[in-house]
């Protein structure tokens, strides 16, 4: 089946970040691009051949990694502190086929995280848990990044009293129903305080949810939820355990290969941690996929919430909303 494009004037900047992310792909090694030490602190006279030993440096106190283009075969963990994790040129920068502590290329459980142009690819693991970012606790902002072909692209545990930003990134290729500890998902965040997730794209699902998430409120606003070439797939968005906020003014296409197609958005399926009263999905698009013929729920509720559901463009065979 033909993927699926959006026009819409509201995903040009997602559009914009994937095209530019594309042509990046392949790109070059160190060796390739000069002598430049690859991993330097800005600010500093800092340079480094490893990954973790920049993050070393920097300890528990706060400092800016730049890394300059190349493809590289490092991961790393930051146990403490405020660590930014900026490539030179966004789209430039591969860390892909290793994961540090059989987690992930970046495993990250100090104060604070931000990561900005860089493309993850290839993680796998024993566990079928492989991802880009594993998050265990702090604050965490993903910018102009992409995660590929993965088991996972990002993976959290709990912190109640974090917040995980994503804007302008593309989750391609991901998840999977392998493991015998459950689905992996293209996005799979614990009981966070905030999940906001913007202007980003999800495509090519290869297993369970394009973004479960167990936070206490989220913001899913300006995406694409492209479904149309995914693999024995689950829901778009899955909330399992309650939230609030707002999901508002997203594109989705459902598309024929799914695991389960019974609803677009799920709410509080596995068990109610947070009121959800007030949730607000409002001025999104949803549809099924070209030649794709079936009924389905755009929103199925498990928690007999007082949801906000309003101002939706609903394709042929989607219901509004589902009380389970």
């Amino acid at each position: 089946m033909g993927k699926v494009t959006f026009n819409s004037p509201k995903n040009a900047a997602v559009t914009a970040v994937v095209a530019i992310l594309s042509l990046t792909l392949p790109v070059a090694t160190p060796a390739q691009t000069g002598a430049r030490v690859p991993f330097s602190i800005a600010g500093t006279n800092q340079a480094f051949n490893q990954l973790q030993q920049a993050v070393d440096a920097i300890g528990s106190g706060q400092g800016t990694i730049m890394i300059a283009p190349g493809t590289y075969q490092q991961c790393a963990v930051q146990e403490a502190g405020s660590i930014a994790y900026l490539a030179d040129q966004p789209g430039s920068v591969t860390f892909e086929d290793t994961a540090c502590e059989g987690k992930a290329a970046l495993v990250l459980r100090g104060k604070n995280a931000r990561v900005s142009g860089i493309i993850f690819r290839r993680m796998a693991v024993p566990d079928f848990n492989g991802a880009g970012i594993r998050l265990e606790q702090g604050n965490l902002d993903v910018a102009l990044s992409w995660f590929a072909d993965s088991q996972q692209g990002i993976l959290t545990g709990n912190d109640p009293a974090g917040s995980i930003t994503i804007d302008q990134s593309t989750f391609s290729g991901l998840g999977t129903c392998e493991g015998s500890g459950g689905c992996a998902h293209s996005i799979y965040i614990g009981d966070y305080g905030l999940l906001r997730v913007t202007r980003s794209r999800f495509e090519k699902g290869r297993g369970g949810h394009y973004v479960k998430a167990r936070a206490a409120r989220v913001e899913i606003s300006g995406n694409s939820f492209d479904d149309s070439a995914g693999h024995a797939t689950n829901y778009m968005i899955d909330l399992p355990a309650g939230t609030t906020g707002q999901i508002s003014n997203n594109w989705f296409v459902q598309g024929k290969d799914k695991e389960n197609y019974s609803a677009f958005i799920a709410i509080g399926a596995e068990e109610v941690l947070h009121r959800s009263d007030g949730l607000a999905i409002t001025g999104n698009d949803a549809r099924l996929a070209p030649g794709v013929q079936r009924s389905t729920a755009f929103v199925a509720d498990w928690t007999g919430a007082d949801l906000t559901i309003s101002g939706n463009r609903l394709g042929q065979g989607l219901k509004r909303f589902e009380r389970r």
